[in-house]
């Protein structure tokens, strides 16, 4: 059986995605239940949470105005060591002492604005004409792609001397694993709060917001810069 390619029901769904399941698999859930063409926003890799934006049957179409929202995220990052991933599914590739608050106070305030940094390496960005996350998995190293990643906001809530909680709020195609490693880290966990106008909160996989209703809430023209902007926040398939 194929892929459902139904244009209707139309609409825009919220989900709380939990850990565990790749997003995909909750883009499958919705499919099957609706049996219409499914499309998503930005996935969220396995070991994260929080708000997915899937599209359904004509909404596809729109698929863009979505991408490009900026993403708000709730993030715990280990400061001792660096993995492989960015994250708690990689290897420990270093491990050193923690900065002293005030440090990482300086090294947060360096981050702010429009900054360069490196794609993970377990991404979805091809190199050499391969998706590098099939690269990692092969034990490939690649030097990886630098993008400039926009940081609106970051916000320490909270730092044990090893863990530091934060809140970020971000433009499309910015890897927070990105970010964890510009400040000697790796994500330990990562809950997205926010796309945009819409909030985890909402969240409801029963209900379809009509499609006209959540347009109504997304900014109608992304300016130039936005534009040419790559919009994927995600591992890969599995991502």
């Amino acid at each position: 059986m194929g892929v459902p390619r139904a244009l209707d029901p139309t609409g825009v769904v919220l989900v709380d995605k939990p850990t565990g399941p790749s997003s995909f698999a909750v883009v499958a859930r919705v499919r099957s239940a609706t049996e219409a063409r499914t499309g998503h926003a930005g996935t969220l890799d396995p070991f994260a949470s929080g708000l997915l934006i899937l599209l359904s049957g004509r909404a596809t179409r729109v698929q863009e105005r979505f991408m490009r929202l900026d993403k708000r995220y709730v993030t715990a990052i280990d400061l001792s060591a660096r993995t492989s991933t960015g994250d708690p599914e990689g290897e420990v590739v270093e491990e050193h002492d923690p900065p002293e608050r005030a440090e990482l106070e300086e090294r947060l305030a360096a981050l702010r604005g429009t900054v360069e940094l490196p794609v993970p390496a377990a991404s979805a960005v091809k190199v050499g004409g391969e998706r590098a996350y099939r690269l990692h998995r092969r034990g490939v190293v690649v030097e990886m792609p630098v993008r400039a990643m926009r940081v609106h906001d970051v916000v320490l809530l909270g730092y044990d001397g090893r863990v530091a909680s934060l809140e970020l709020l971000v433009g499309s195609g910015t890897y927070v694993r990105s970010i964890a490693e510009a400040l000697g880290g790796h994500c330990v966990s990562l809950r997205r709060t926010e796309i945009g106008p819409f909030r985890v909160e909402e969240a409801d996989p029963e209900r379809m917001i009509p499609l006209e209703e959540a347009l109504a809430r997304v900014p109608a023209e992304p300016s130039d810069e936005e534009s040419a902007r790559p919009h994927d926040e995600y591992r890969g398939p599995d991502g």
